[in-house]
């Protein structure tokens, strides 16, 4: 239990969850924020372009009486417009921090080989080597050449 509790502390103790839990702590501000973006702005702005429709209210009733189950897709509505925003409002204010920030996102560079393969003795030489030093083949740009002692 002793080595459980030791390696729970030491895994609490790095950055990383700190950092988690204030992206965490951020995002449940920031999800409050768009809500309200999205049920008192843009909402109201739909509503108007559907003719006043009110797509919280729009519902399925499952039943009859006051006690019918209800199949609410304008709430889903709701939060779908909502997602859309908040993925929208992500990806402006990360594109508009990698601009500030200068970073540019590139495709990684392919490395030029270190080494090649000597085709006498297929062992591996500098990429830049003019003699294998394994064989003293002679490796030219016109191909490999064999030298004998």
């Amino acid at each position: 239990m002793k080595a459980f509790l030791k390696e729970f502390r030491k895994f609490i103790s790095k950055g990383n969850v700190i950092d988690m839990a204030v992206g965490i702590i951020i995002g449940s501000a920031f999800t409050a924020i768009v809500n309200s973006l999205v049920n008192d702005v843009m909402m109201p702005l739909l509503s108007i372009l559907t003719g006043g429709l009110d797509f919280t209210a729009l519902c399925i009733v499952l039943g009859e009486g006051e006690d019918a189950a209800t199949l609410n897709y304008g709430a889903f509505v709701a939060a779908v417009i909502n997602f859309l925003l908040i993925a929208f409002v992500i990806f402006t204010m990360i594109k508009a921090i990698n601009k500030l920030s200068g970073k540019k996102v590139e495709a990684p560079k392919e490395e030029m080989p270190k080494k090649k393969v000597c085709p006498f003795c297929k062992e591996e030489v500098a990429i830049d080597a003019v003699k294998c030093p394994h064989c003293i083949s002679e490796l030219t740009e016109d191909g490999p050449t064999y030298e004998k002692i």
